[in-house]
Parts: C-alpha cells; structure tokens; sequence
C-alpha cells in the first residue's frame, strides 16, 4: 500500500506545526523601572509598547521594627509619590501589569522576625498599594496588580508567610491580584523556596545571571543553563517561568549572565520555549535598556 502523504507535504507539514506551535508560545517582557533617573518616565516606558509587566522597585525597607519605606532614586519623594498616580493608570490602561517589588539588593535592609512580622507588612501592602484603605497611599489611588518578590539575601524566614497572607487579601477582592518572585538561578537551598513551593505564585522570573559557573547562560556550553532551567520548570506548581537577564553587557550585572540579543533568539529561546511553562523574559532594568536598545531587538522573538 502507498503512503497516502509525500515526503515534501509532510515537510511542509512539520513546518507548518513548528511556526505555529512558536506563534501560540509567545512570551511577555517584563521589565524592572525605579532604580534610576536613566529609566525615563515610567508612563513613557509604557509607551514604547514593548513590555506586558512592570516591576515598580522597590519597596526596599521593611521588617524587623522598620518602617515599610520606598526607595525610587529619585523618581518621588517618598513616601509621596502621588506624581507617578497617572503614569500608573495609563500603563493599565494599555494592559500592563504593574508590581510593586518588594527587596532588591541592599539585603540589610529588609527581614521579618517574626510570623506576625510578616503578616504586618502584608496588611500594610495591602492597604497602601493595593486592593485595601489607607490615608497615606503612596501611589494615591492607583491601585497596582499585585507583589513582586525580588530578595537577594538576608534571613530566608517567613516570606511563606508573607505569600500566604497578601493571598488571603488577594482572595477578599473581585479583582486578580498576582504573586511574582524573583529568585536567584541556584535552585538549592533558595532563599525563596519556601514561599515559593506555597504553590500561589502566579510568575517567576528567575535571574539567570550574576551567577558565574553555576546557571548563567554561556553559548558555546548551555549544560549549566538548560540544567538549571530544567529544574525550575520541574520543581514548581508555578503557572509560568521566565528567563531574567540584564538588559546590557556595561555594569547591569557585575558578575555576567548578559545574552547578546542574536545568542538570545538562536540558542536560548528555543532550549525554554517548548515548555508549556515558558513565560516570556524578564530584563534588568530600564536604564540599561534605554541605552542598550535590548528590549527592542527580541521583543518580536520573545
């Protein structure tokens, strides 16, 4: 009996599935603004078109007997911010997701002693930034999509606790609230495992740099990465993983992990996109951006 399909039709066929499997696994681009007078405006980086979600950093105090404090480099006065109300609803408006971050890298300014440590800090998020009521809103009333987890060191104690109690507040409101973390790429012994095996996170950006020899994405020898990525995408209940990068090869991570944009859309996407759990990339951050131009080369590949 003859084969009722032809070797060419069958190419044509594979190929055919291939584009469109790559079309309907497009990814969103996440991008961190607030560290940096270069950033620009946050309204106009929503402007550009280019980014689904963006991280506001950060919420950097908080914790241990500390005033739950705002650091934006300039941006505001915080905590009155109240200048940036606009530019928040006018990224919503275009269908952005905007986090507030929580973290970033002076880990000596932020740790919880206590359970009911962190359950403060969430009702004060709650209150200030998000779903709830409070007199003294930084953002006046903007109301941000949810908590971005970006800690980098310290104690590793209670942000479970913190996750579960924003999803108690999360789960009071009509509106979709989301949990993201970004975590650093070693997966052993993470200091946000824990909250993030609570199965509530809805991304996590993993920062796959800043970490030499261990999970940074180098292109002549992937082992390391795609290993790491293996076990991220493995390990978790989460809904999506995403690929964190800096957004430039000067100083946006002083310990490497910077993909050039043709390595990124020829060896890196096709080792993450197959996974259904594929999310998209997260860059670091915006300065670096606007004088890189990365958002812009692989923003259609992403």
């Amino acid at each position: 009996m003859s084969n009722k399909y032809s070797y060419p039709s069958l190419l044509l066929l594979s190929i055919s599935l291939t584009l469109f499997f790559q079309s309907t696994n497009a990814g969103d681009l996440v991008i961190y603004w607030g560290q940096d007078n270069g950033d620009g405006a946050l309204r106009d980086t929503c402007n550009t078109g280019l980014f689904n979600i963006v991280n506001i950093a950060f919420l950097s105090t908080f914790g241990s007997g500390r005033q739950p404090q705002l650091n934006l480099a300039g941006h505001c006065n915080p905590p009155n911010c109240k200048n940036l109300r606009d530019s928040i609803n006018i990224c919503q408006s275009r269908g952005i997701k905007v986090m507030l971050s929580i973290g970033g890298e002076d880990r000596n300014t932020y740790s919880f002693s206590s359970p009911e440590d962190a359950n403060q800090l969430a009702d004060y998020i709650w209150n200030n930034f998000l779903g709830g009521n409070s007199p003294s809103r930084p953002f006046g009333d903007a109301i941000l999509d949810g908590v971005d987890f970006d800690i980098e060191g310290g104690s590793k104690l209670h942000y479970e606790t913190l996750a579960l109690k924003l999803n108690d507040h999360y789960k009071s409101s009509r509106k979709k609230f989301y949990l993201t973390a970004a975590p650093l790429c070693i997966f052993q012994d993470n200091i946000l495992q824990k909250a993030i095996n609570t199965g509530l996170f809805d991304y996590v950006w993993v920062q796959f740099y800043n970490s030499p020899g261990a999970c940074n994405f180098v292109s002549n020898n992937p082992t390391s990465f795609k290993n790491s990525w293996s076990q991220w995408i493995n390990s978790m209940s989460t809904k999506k993983v995403f690929v964190g990068l800096p957004a430039s090869s000067s100083n946006a991570a002083p310990s490497g992990g910077f993909v050039e944009a043709q390595d990124l859309i020829n060896q890196l996407l096709p080792i993450v996109k197959p996974s259904p759990k594929y999310g998209g990339v997260m860059l670091w951050n915006r300065r670096f951006d606007v004088t890189s131009g990365y958002s812009s080369k692989i923003k259609a590949s992403v």
